[in-house]
C-alpha cells in the first residue's frame, strides 16, 4: 500500500508549455504541477528514452515527428520509433492516451505506421467525452474537457455586434470554413445586416488564396488569417452573436468549449457529441444543423439565440480543480493493468 500512496511519476508528450500551445495542455500542465499526486514531468527525449518514470502519457504523438527540415523530421522518427520500442519492452511503464481525435492524421505510410504501434501500446485511455466509442473492453477513464473561463478571465471584452457570426481557430479543410463562407453568401442577401470575421491562420496558403477570392465582394468579411493572441481570440468571439464552427467532422473542440466559456452561443454539426454537450450546457448555447451549413442555418440560429435567457452555459461539470486528481486515478488504473498483464498490449482503439 505504501507504493500504491507514493506519487506516480509520469512524462506527459509535452514540453514546457509557450504562448502558442494549446490552453488546454498549458491548464492540464497547471493542474498536474498542483496534484500531490502526480510527480509531473515535462517531456525531454533524453528523459523519455532513458529517464526513469512510472506512466507515459500521449498527446497528440504526430507532433513529435514533424520538424521544420526532413533532416530533423527523420531524426524525429528514429527517436520516437526508440521510444515505441523502450514502452513495448518495458514491463513497468504503463502507456496513457488521450484520444483527442478518433482518425490517424493524413501522413505518409511510415508515420502512420509509427502512429498504429504507438496507439497499440496504449494501455489506458482519457476520453474527453461521454459519448467517445472504443472497443468493447478496452480500459478507460472520462474526464471531461475543461471550460476556458479562468483562462481568458483577464481579457476585456468586445461589445457584442447585433448580426456579426464568427469563426476562429487553425483554418483548415477539415473545419468547414469555406462552408461557411458560402452559407454566408446566401445568408447575407436574405439580411444585409449580418457581418462575418473568420480568425486564425491558415495550414496553407492555397487553403488562404482559396478564402480571399471566395470573400471577394462579399459585404461584412473580415479576414484575419494569422494566429490569434488570447486578446484578439477573445475580442472576435465577444464581439460575435453567434459562433460558427461548420466542422466536417466534429468529435472533442476546443473551440466549442471557448466561446462557451465566453458566454457566447455556437452553431455546430449535429452529432452525438455535440447533442450531449447540448443537454449538458443548456440547447440554446448549441445550436445544431443537419448535413452541410447553408444560409438558413445561420439565420435560423441567430433568431434561436436572441431568445437566450439565461445568463451563461452550464459549465459546472468542467471545473479544472479535480483534473489533477482524476488523471491520477487514470494513471493508477493503467499501472495495475499493465502490471498484472490485465488487458494485453495490442488491442485496437
Amino acid at each position: 500500500m505504501a507504493e500504491q500512496r507514493r506519487p506516480i511519476r509520469v512524462m506527459q508528450s509535452f514540453g514546457a508549455p509557450r504562448v502558442t500551445t494549446n490552453p488546454y495542455i498549458t491548464m492540464l500542465d497547471q493542474a498536474l504541477a498542483a496534484s500531490d499526486e502526480v510527480e509531473h514531468l515535462r517531456f525531454s527525449w533524453k528523459r523519455a528514452l532513458l529517464g526513469r518514470y512510472d506512466v507515459f502519457h500521449w498527446h497528440w504523438p504526430e507532433v513529435k515527428l514533424h520538424a521544420g527540415s526532413p533532416v530533423s523530421a527523420f531524426g524525429k522518427y528514429v527517436l520516437a520509433t526508440l521510444l515505441s520500442l523502450r514502452h513495448s519492452f518495458s514491463r513497468r511503464i504503463a502507456v496513457v492516451r488521450t484520444v483527442h481525435n478518433l482518425e490517424l492524421p493524413d501522413d505518409n505510410a511510415a508515420r502512420l505506421w509509427l502512429l498504429r504501434r504507438i496507439e497499440h501500446q496504449a494501455d489506458h485511455r482519457i476520453v474527453l467525452n461521454e459519448t467517445t466509442l472504443l472497443p468493447e473492453g478496452t480500459a478507460r477513464t472520462v474526464i471531461l474537457h475543461g471550460h476556458y473561463r479562468d483562462w481568458y478571465r483577464p481579457q476585456p471584452r468586445a461589445e457584442r455586434v447585433p448580426g456579426r457570426l464568427g469563426t476562429f481557430g487553425g483554418v483548415r479543410r477539415y473545419k468547414g470554413v469555406s462552408g461557411f463562407v458560402d452559407a454566408y453568401a446566401e445568408a447575407v442577401t436574405r439580411d444585409d445586416d449580418l457581418s462575418m470575421v473568420i480568425g486564425g491562420k491558415a495550414s496553407t496558403q492555397e487553403l488562404a488564396d482559396d478564402l480571399r477570392a471566395r470573400v471577394d465582394g462579399l459585404p461584412g468579411v473580415t479576414l484575419q488569417l494569422a494566429f490569434l493572441s488570447d486578446a484578439e481570440l477573445v475580442e472576435l468571439v465577444t464581439a460575435s452573436e453567434l459562433v460558427v464552427l461548420a466542422y466536417r467532422f466534429m468529435h472533442n473542440s476546443g473551440s466549442v468549449l471557448a466561446a462557451l466559456s465566453l458566454d457566447r452561443p455556437v452553431l455546430v454539426p449535429r452529432n452525438e457529441p455535440n447533442e450531449a454537450l447540448a443537454a449538458e450546457v443548456g440547447p440554446e448555447w448549441v445550436q445544431m444543423y443537419d448535413g452541410e451549413v447553408d444560409g438558413r442555418a445561420l439565420t435560423d440560429a441567430l433568431r434561436e439565440v436572441r431568445a437566450i435567457t439565461s445568463e451563461r452555459p452550464d459549465l459546472s461539470r468542467r471545473e479544472w480543480a479535480d483534473a489533477g486528481a482524476a488523471h491520477a486515478s487514470a494513471y493508477r488504473a493503467a499501472l495495475r493493468g499493465r502490471r498484472a498483464g490485465v488487458r494485453p498490449r495490442g488491442a485496437d482503439a
